[in-house]
């Protein structure tokens, strides 16, 4: 089963984000509340290997290099998704370096931003029906939306699909768009 090493540089800061995962935007979402902000996805990488066995041996590899830069992981991340010694200050190049090579031996590299917009954009099914039961009990409490304590999850999903040019008029139940765009206008 196929198995990504991942680089997910912090936005704004020389900080990155070094780990293995099978499903890159899950961890990416696992990580920090509004992720597609908090990291800069333009400078994000993922290196595919095969299986498991193998991305936790590229990992291991660069960790034992990268251990000068080891760093603390920044205060907004999510403390429950674990992988606090896997932060990394003034690494990206050593990290993206190590890829190039992993690279030219064949395996794939993908920039991370177009690769987590595909699978973001596979999810649709799920998102609509999920927004949709979100807007349903939100209504049903009889709190105004914008104020209820759920309003937050709903604007993230909506603006992660803004984040990555994937069309929240096609994508979110009607009553979830308009009241979107009135809070965003």
């Amino acid at each position: 089963m196929t198995a990504f090493l991942y680089l997910l540089p912090c936005a704004g800061e020389d900080l990155v984000k070094l780990g293995i995962s099978r499903d890159p935007l899950a961890r990416a979402r696992s990580l920090a509340p509004r992720w597609f902000e908090f990291f800069d996805l333009e400078r994000a990488w993922l290196l595919q290997a095969d299986g498991i066995a193998e991305a936790q041996s590229w990992e291991t590899a660069i960790k034992r290099s990268l251990r000068p830069h080891n760093a603390p992981a920044p205060l907004l991340s999510v403390r429950s998704a674990g992988g606090h010694s896997e932060w990394f200050r003034g690494a990206h190049e050593a990290v993206l370096g190590y890829m190039d090579v992993m690279a030219a031996r064949g395996f794939p590299l993908h920039p991370a931003k177009p690769w987590l917009g595909e699978a973001l954009a596979r999810g649709s099914d799920s998102l609509y029906g999920w927004a949709d039961a979100l807007w349903q009990s939100m209504l049903a409490t009889g709190i105004e939306p914008s104020l209820h304590p759920l309003a937050s999850s709903l604007r993230d999903a909506c603006d992660e699909q803004a984040a990555f040019a994937l069309g929240v008029e096609e994508r979110m139940p009607a009553d979830v768009v308009r009241w979107y765009r009135g809070i965003r206008d």
